[in-house]
């Protein structure tokens, strides 16, 4: 058993190797020490929940945008139906969700697309991820007693997104950033949770790391491959923004929430 844990934890910390190299700093203790404790399980969960329908429709507006005609687009738009549904009116039975996670049509891009098939299959197979990961906190949420309540969001995102330059293409590769910075801090945060939570919630999060991981790598190779300049400047300036965000005070406590304000 200590040789497995050892095992374990020495894959963990491959995975996070490059995360921690790629982000500018790391989750500050005073976050870490309010998200686990128990009165705060509840938001943290609906957050993560709310969190992986938010990737899936942004990957999905980047592809709809970007990439692939309007028949192509409505078969997007039913596949995320279901669960848009249930979290924005509260229609529906969660349980059902697994049976609805595919699609029914092929996605092909644009006569006119400049970014192609690889585009479409990386952000296809990233939504299919968020989806599943969206049924497992469901499930981990029925566990505990957690009923979903609607909540303001964070300003996190928003905080990064008001960067992203007005112009193509530009604004597709840093978009394309913000994702990977996104990604990076949900798989680092996890990594961090999960040796603070019990055995069940820990477990899932380390499940998470190796999809969220490749993620982050996803939309980075994207960005570089769709620029025609070396995107290195862009992802240190989001970078720097992205630890600002993360270590400035912040009074809305979630999971990509700053440095929780005092009082």
């Amino acid at each position: 058993m200590f040789i497995l844990n050892k095992f374990k934890s020495m894959s963990v910390e491959n995975l996070l190797a490059p995360i921690k190299s790629f982000l500018q700093c790391e989750t500050p203790q005073a976050w870490i020490e309010k998200a686990k404790d128990p009165d705060n399980l509840s938001i943290i969960l609906i957050d993560h929940l709310i969190c992986e329908l938010k990737a899936a429709q942004n990957a999905m507006f980047l592809i709809r945008k970007y990439a692939i005609d309007k028949e192509s687009a409505s078969a997007l738009l039913e596949w995320l139906k279901p669960f848009e549904t249930l979290i924005y009116k509260r229609e529906g039975d969660w349980r059902t969700l697994p049976s609805k996670n595919n699609l029914t049509k092929s996605v092909i891009p644009r006569s006119d697309s400049k970014y192609g098939q690889e585009l479409i299959d990386k952000m296809v197979l990233l939504i299919k991820e968020e989806l599943h990961h969206f049924y497992q906190v469901l499930e981990i949420m029925d566990e505990y007693g957690i009923e979903y309540k609607s909540i303001t969001p964070c300003r996190y995102a928003k905080g990064m997104l008001r960067h992203v330059k007005s112009f193509e293409p530009d604004a597709m590769i840093d978009k394309l950033i913000v994702g990977a910075y996104i990604e990076a801090r949900s798989c680092e945060r996890f990594a961090k949770l999960a040796r603070h939570v019990d055995k069940r919630l820990g477990d899932f999060y380390i499940s998470l790391l190796r999809s969220e991981a490749r993620h982050y790598q996803d939309y980075l190779t994207l960005a570089q491959e769709i620029a025609d300049f070396d995107i290195s400047e862009r992802v240190k300036f989001f970078g720097e923004k992205e630890a600002d965000l993360i270590q400035s005070p912040d009074d809305d406590f979630k999971f990509h929430s700053g440095l929780p304000a005092q009082g």
